[in-house]
């Protein structure tokens, strides 16, 4: 008698359905009644205004693409472009009154009802309709909802019955043609594979419009037990399953009894070794394109978009990504440090200049954006973040001269002190602080002219301009023309731990600094992105601009999606800036990269400063050519760092004379952009302003 409760109120669903009553009142079951009203409506709603989750697509800025961002793969496919042996197998096996029904198919409810009754397996009854709301549900309403999609799919009477009112209001508003479109894009095929375009794509590399008869067979069987009839684990239960949905087709007239022969003597057919899905991440993009495609990511997190909205959003996200230069730069950096060279990363980013915005034309590194180490690859983006963390060497020195030429304190030509060695008394320092002592490394005229300093770099010179200027000025400066991120960085490139009684991890680079002359030195936690966007804040006349990554962001419909963007600021004024260009105009023609820009028979107008730590763990070259600016930052990335020794390949060791901005950071440069320029003519590059020749006051 267990039965009897359960084919009484079947049969009144049935009887209610059939005469087309959308309450459930008419059951004369008080509660289960309101249950199925008060919700039915507010689902329906929810259907109507939730969009299937698809994939987002990001491109290069011409449009080629370069990942696919997504939390269910999903190709959607209409009507018309989806083959007739498809739609034929998927009625034939799922409901082969669907074109005839109204939504709910209540003989068959009637016949579930009778068999459950009886004691036997619970048969269903669906209609392809029911399966669409059932599986709209559960894939899409309530994806991030375990509970929710547990009642979706829970057996109870209540479930059914709000599930079956739905299809019916389906059935009278939507065609069938929508109705079994809808359910061919929403249902699963196993895995993450969602709808017929993505299963064609993933099963057998083919369109869902190209579906051959055992093509279809196999698709269609494995909806009703995505996993049990997965071809790859249950090879032999989808042959047995794909062949039972052939025969449905024959015994719906759909297919010939001959055709039928022939189809099912065919093998499953499916790509080896498949499913072939796309990385639903920016680990899936090409080593050229990896870490600006998590850039632009992040970059649009930050923005306001939100994870689940770009992996769901069926975004087009077309970013700033030069394809021919991140290849040549690409290029460069594997020659100079190859991708599974021990502990030696070469990152390299190019962003070119503007007024209103900075976009981001390559961010690559000799190694590769993913979750293999063996590979030489890292999941971590080592372009954006403070991932130098033994610094930029003597690159920062480029702080120090614009913040002593805004306040007056020299200018090109003016002569500065420059002893081989000295030590000086740290900002805030009482009668208990030792001196900071600094040597250069060689020897150089005694005064030098600010000019020849940033061509040839001493150390003393500038630490004593640095002391003579005062820390807040010079981080103001580093923080106005670029290094925004960098600064609020700890002593190691993380965020800062308040919790923490060491200084070096507790504040933030910018409070840090302030009692340390090292830092013009460059011995702080950098950016490789950061430091090419400090040339081009030079080369657009002192205008600062995030770095941008995007292009544009179209939703899934074509229409455009605006981005929010930080303003653009003037760092500093377009004097200073160009007259601090022309004093690192230099370094390529007689500075420290001169060697190397000979040896590559490097021509161009320039500008460039180098920079080396103390051990060589870390060489930089920060400059910038015509209409790009560039970072090129060789340093340590293994658990045991040590000096960084030229050579092919660019290699770790004790060599005594270890690796320079010049000698390993530039090549890199040197190789890329003689490529990327090729015979243009070059730009010319400002003049200086006198007002910035001599100090002031």
């Amino acid at each position: 008698m267990r039965g009897v409760p359960r084919l009484l109120t079947y049969c009144a669903v049935a009887g209610v359905l059939a005469a087309g009553v959308a309450a459930p009142v008419a059951l004369g079951a008080g509660l289960l009644s309101n249950q199925v009203s008060d919700a039915v409506d507010g689902i329906s709603a929810t259907l109507a205004n939730s969009d299937q989750p698809l994939v987002t697509t990001v491109t290069d800025r011409d449009g080629n693409p370069i990942a696919t961002l997504y939390d269910q793969y999903r190709v959607p496919a209409t009507y018309d472009r989806i083959s007739n042996a498809a739609k034929a197998a998927i009625v034939s096996i799922e409901d082969h009154r669907f074109f005839s029904e109204g939504g709910v198919d209540v003989k068959g409810m009637v016949r579930a009802a009778l068999h459950d009754s009886s004691g036997g397996s619970t048969q269903g009854g669906s209609t392809i309709t029911q399966q669409y709301v059932k599986n709209y549900l559960i894939n899409v309403v309530d994806r991030n909802n375990k509970a929710a999609q547990y009642a979706d799919s829970a057996d109870t009477i209540a479930r059914k019955l709000r599930e079956a009112k739905i299809a019916v209001q389906l059935g009278q508003t939507e065609s069938k043609e929508d109705i079994l479109t809808g359910y061919l894009n929403v249902v699963e095929f196993s895995g993450n594979i969602y709808g017929i375009g993505a299963a064609a794509q993933a099963y057998f590399h083919t369109t869902p419009d190209k579906l051959d008869v055992q093509q279809s067979a196999l698709l269609a069987g494995m909806v009703n037990n995505p996993n049990l009839y997965n071809p790859y684990t249950h090879p032999d239960q989808a042959l047995q399953r794909r062949n039972v949905v052939i025969d449905a087709m024959v015994t719906n007239r759909m297919l010939d009894a001959s055709d039928a022969e022939t189809a099912k003597a065919a093998p499953l057919g499916v790509v080896e070794g498949g499913p072939d899905l796309p990385s639903s991440t920016c680990m899936g993009a090409a080593p050229d394109a990896g870490f600006l495609c998590q850039y632009a990511e992040s970059y649009l997190e930050a923005a306001g978009f939100t994870q689940d909205q770009l992996a769901t959003g069926g975004y087009t996200v077309k970013t700033t990504m030069d394809p021919g230069v991140s290849q040549a730069v690409k290029d460069a950096v594997d020659a100079n440090v190859p991708t599974t060279q021990d502990g030696v990363a070469n990152t390299f980013a190019v962003v070119r200049p503007g007024s209103t915005t900075h976009e981001v034309l390559a961010m690559v590194a000799n190694r590769n954006y993913g979750t293999d180490p063996a590979k030489g690859e890292t999941s971590t983006d080592m372009v954006a973040n403070a991932s130098d963390v033994f610094g930029a060497g003597s690159s920062f020195k480029i702080f120090t001269s614009a913040a002593a030429m805004e306040t007056g304190k020299a200018g090109l030509n003016t002569p500065l002190p420059n002893p081989d060695g000295d030590c000086f008394t740290p900002p805030n320092a009482n009668q208990y602080t030792s001196c900071y002592p600094v040597r250069n490394d060689g020897h150089y005229s005694n005064p030098i002219s600010l000019r020849d300093g940033l061509a040839l770099s001493p150390n003393v010179a500038f630490v004593g301009l640095e002391s003579r200027v005062g820390m807040p000025a010079v981080l103001d400066m580093a923080r106005r023309l670029g290094l925004r991120y960098s600064l609020n960085t700890n002593d190691a490139g993380a965020t800062p731990d308040p919790s923490s009684s060491n200084t070096q991890y507790s504040q933030p680079q910018s409070q840090y600094f302030q009692d340390k002359l090292s830092f013009t030195l460059g011995d702080s936690p950098v950016s490789p992105l950061e430091m090419a966007n400090v040339s081009a804040t030079l080369m657009s006349g002192g205008t600062w601009c995030p770095p941008n990554p995007i292009l544009s962001v179209t939703d899934r419909y074509g229409a455009p999606v605006p981005v929010k963007q930080q303003a653009c600021e003037q760092a500093v004024s377009p004097a200073i800036a160009n007259t601090l260009e022309a004093g690192l105009s230099q370094d390529t023609v007689s500075g420290t990269s001169a060697t190397a820009a000979k040896a590559a028979g490097w021509h161009h107008a320039d500008i460039g400063k180098t920079g080396t730590t103390q051990e060589s763990e870390s060489v930089a070259f920060v400059g910038g050519v015509d209409d790009y600016a560039v970072s090129s930052l060789v340093f340590a990335d293994g658990r045991t760092p040590q000096e960084i020794c030229p050579g092919t390949p660019v290699h770790l060791g004790n060599c005594g004379n270890g690796a320079f901005g010049g000698t390993v950071a530039a090549p890199p440069y040197f190789r890329a952009f003689t490529t990327i320029l090729g015979n243009r003519p070059d730009i010319p590059l400002p003049a200086p302003d006198p007002a910035y020749l001599d100090a002031r006051g």
